[in-house]
């Protein structure tokens, strides 16, 4: 049995088309420029990787993008760009961004926003200064099973929402940039960031974190488990990320009349089942190729209508995230160089 959904997540194709320039030549750009390129109606037309320009050109040979640049600073000043995506690793989104934001150019910013809250606040105000379009880049929540999770819940099929339970863990021990913390690396910023935000769409801000932790040699937080409480809505949300383990990546909302449950990488596209506590349970079938493109896709179609927020993930909305992602680290003890 599947119940119809009367909002579905947008076909990307249909957005307009518009020209992107990509900060970061890494396993992340490359997904959002597959995405772009063959699953919407717009171009990455240029590419820079830091001040490596070969770095820069190989991307875009790989991915049949027409220029290279040797710095950020000479792709944010290219008027041939509408959108500039950042892709460069957690320590240092905030840089590019704000390079972006003054060369007035519509941003989406790779996840977590920045490293933390005041790097964020930084970015927020310049947008807000120069009138142009920010969004933070968790694709989570434009993706066709999480539009379906959110109509669900709105409708009442489950009832009130009582608790949200999700985890995040990849064994990552032996990736360079996770355990540098003058990378910001750490389970927290680069996986625990999807529960997190999960638990943040369904319910919103916490009342009260409550988290304990792991720290690595390095400093860096190598696993995390958090507790998110709601009492006004009489709601609960448990979070677990570790970079040292897979877990089984799955997360659910339990509601008083039913639970809807999200398959393994639930933060991507997956199966979502719904399961009544009287009725037949069903499921919604979310899995699409690549998924990066229902993002870019928004990006285009706010651009287009001229706003400078997406109400999916407003800027107020990730600066809420960040603050939730600063008490939890420093509940866990973990302290960044730049904190």
């Amino acid at each position: 049995m599947t119940t119809p959904l009367t909002s579905p997540a947008p076909d990307p194709m249909s957005a307009p088309a518009y020209r992107w320039g990509i900060l970061g030549a890494g396993g992340i750009a490359r997904k959002l420029a597959d995405a772009v390129t063959n699953h919407t109606a717009s171009e990455v037309v240029a590419v820079a990787a830091g001040s490596s320009l070969e770095r820069a050109q190989a991307f875009a040979d790989e991915m049949s993008i027409p220029k290279a640049y040797g710095s950020y600073e000479e792709l944010v000043a290219d008027p041939d760009i509408d959108i500039v995506y950042v892709a460069t690793t957690h320590n240092n989104h905030h840089g590019p961004a704000l390079l972006a934001i003054e060369a007035g150019k519509h941003l989406l910013l790779e996840k977590p926003f920045t490293q933390n809250s005041k790097q964020a606040k930084l970015v927020v105000d310049a947008a807000r200064a120069k009138g142009v379009f920010v969004m933070e880049a968790i694709w989570s929540r434009h993706l066709p099973h999480i539009y379906a999770m959110r109509e669900v819940i709105a409708r009442g099929d489950i009832g009130d929402v009582v608790s949200v339970a999700a985890d995040h863990g990849q064994y990552l021990p032996h990736v360079e940039r996770m355990v540098r913390p003058e990378l910001a690396g750490g389970a927290m910023l680069d996986l625990g960031i999807y529960p997190v935000q999960f638990a943040h769409d369904v319910l919103g801000m916490p009342e009260s974190i409550t988290a304990v932790g792991r720290l690595r040699d390095t400093g860096v937080d190598g696993q995390i488990s958090m507790i998110l409480d709601y009492p006004s809505k009489n709601a609960q949300a448990s979070l677990t990320t570790t970079m040292e383990a897979r877990t089984p990546v799955v997360a659910h909302v339990a509601g008083s009349k039913g639970r809807i449950e999200l398959a393994d990488m639930f933060y991507a596209p997956t199966v979502m089942t719904v399961t009544p506590l009287d009725g037949t349970p069903w499921t919604f079938d979310g899995t699409v190729e690549n998924g990066f493109q229902y993002q870019a896709a928004e990006v285009a179609r706010r651009v287009a209508a001229g706003e400078k927020e997406s109400p999916l993930l407003t800027l107020d909305q990730s600066l809420e995230l960040m603050a939730i992602l600063d008490e939890v680290r420093a509940q866990a003890g973990v302290v960044l160089p730049n904190d």
